[in-house]
């Protein structure tokens, strides 16, 4: 079956949850968060849920495990914590959760950021994979790296892998 019958089948209106990482943001200036948020509803989807917390593993793994737990979100975007930097633990908590990896979307999200900051996309890790039946991205926490992700990659798809997601 082809990508366009697949995207054609897909369902349009999803639910999204939002979980952004840091240990200066907070909801009323987190940036990248709120155009996610306003990114989506424009897009027909429903947030169900928008929170910001500390860069902690433990933390960020909990509240992953919770969102999608008491939630159900059939995606779950964050933003924060892909970097380099001792702080930055994003994946840390994150990757051991997958239960399947995204690998094309390190590599294509390194790809674009290429093109628009240069080699300074040697310091993304951004990462996404599946948990149940929750996507989940991991994306830097720059306003510009998260509609880099978001419009190129992740909204145009997301219908697509939530159909491939909740296949039985």
């Amino acid at each position: 079956m082809s990508s366009k019958i697949h995207k054609k089948d897909a369902p349009k209106n999803v639910t999204i949850g939002i979980l952004t990482v840091s240990s200066t943001r907070t909801l009323t200036n987190d940036k990248s968060g709120q155009w996610i948020r306003k990114l989506a509803r424009k897009e027909g989807h429903r947030v169900v849920y928008h929170q910001v917390i500390p860069d902690d593993i433990e933390t960020i793994s909990d509240t992953v495990l919770e969102v999608i737990r008491d939630l159900s979100p059939h995606a779950l975007l964050l933003t924060g914590g892909t970097g380099i930097s001792p702080k930055d633990l994003t994946i840390e908590a994150v990757n051991p959760l997958f239960e399947k990896e995204l690998a094309a979307f390190g590599p294509l999200y390194a790809q674009l950021s290429y093109e628009k900051i240069d080699s300074a996309a040697l310091l993304s890790r951004a990462t996404a994979g599946v948990i149940g039946k929750t996507m989940v991205f991991c994306m830097p926490g720059s306003l510009n790296a998260c509609k880099l992700a978001c419009k190129a990659l992740i909204f145009p798809e997301l219908g697509h892998l939530v159909k491939h997601v909740n296949e039985t």
